[in-house]
This record gives C-alpha cells, sequence and structure tokens, in this order.
C-alpha cells in the first residue's frame, strides 16, 4: 500500500434498494467514505459487463455492484441473473490476471442503511490495503 492512498471506487447500485439506502443514510446523518462514486442503474440485471470493464479501465481500483436481495427484485428476476453474470465476469477477470477482490457484488434494501455504510467502509479497507490497480490494458487486434 502506498503512503496516503485514497482508492478510486464506483458503485453501481439499482434505483429500487441500495440507491435508496444510500439516500436514506444521507438522510439519517449517516457517513460512508466519499471516494466512492455511485452510478444508478435501474436494476443489477441491467448491468453490462463492459460498464465494469470500463470502470477499471478507466482508473477505478474498486467496483461494488449493488441490488435488491434474491427474490425481492423490482423487476422479478435482474438480480438472478445479475448474480450469475457477475460469477462468469469474475471468472474471467481471473482468468485475465485480475484480482477478484476489486469487484463485490452484494444485497442491500432501501431500508438497510446503516449496511450499506459497513460494506462501503469495509470494501474501502479492503481496496486501501491492497493499493492502487495497476493499469489493465486489453489486447489489441
Amino acid at each position: 500500500m502506498s503512503e496516503g492512498f485514497t482508492p478510486n471506487l464506483i458503485g453501481f447500485f439499482c434505483q429500487w434498494c441500495s440507491y435508496l439506502g444510500a439516500d436514506l443514510a444521507g438522510t439519517n446523518r449517516l457517513c460512508y467514505p466519499a471516494n466512492i462514486k455511485i452510478i444508478r442503474i435501474p436494476c443489477t440485471g441491467r448491468i453490462d459487463p463492459q460498464f465494469i470493464l470500463r470502470a477499471f479501465l478507466n482508473g477505478a481500483d474498486g467496483v461494488l455492484v449493488s441490488g435488491c436481495h434474491p427474490g425481492d427484485c423490482h423487476y422479478t428476476a435482474g438480480n438472478y441473473f445479475a448474480r450469475r453474470r457477475m460469477q462468469v465476469f469474475k471468472d474471467l477477470l481471473n482468468f485475465m490476471g485480475f484480482d477478484q477482490e476489486r469487484l463485490i457484488m452484494t444485497w442491500i434494501s432501501a431500508s438497510e442503511s446503516k449496511k450499506l455504510v459497513k460494506v462501503v467502509e469495509q470494501f474501502n479497507e479492503t481496496i486501501t490495503r491492497m493499493g492502487p490497480q495497476k493499469q489493465l490494458v486489453l489486447p489489441t487486434r
């Protein structure tokens, strides 16, 4: 870990659950690390792995994907699709020699603001301990 390193974190949050949990955390004046940039998405099932890859290519040190609990998806099964897609994508990242701990997926409902704060703090600590992400470069043709 480099001295004074502050990780660049990206969060893709479901607008129906996790994003509202972050909003509730703000309303309740709960603090979580300010170095996470939250991107509101309609559903975790709508995340294209290219979004995550692009975040890493553009300098993200860690990516957090968070949505509704399984069985509580506003779109019925979006989080099930996301869970499967994330596992396959993590396997691909592992094949590329990428550290899987830099990408996590969590389930946080709109009422779980304290859980959201805890997850973001723990993720921030993990990525801070790991240090900066080495530049990810895709092979060219």
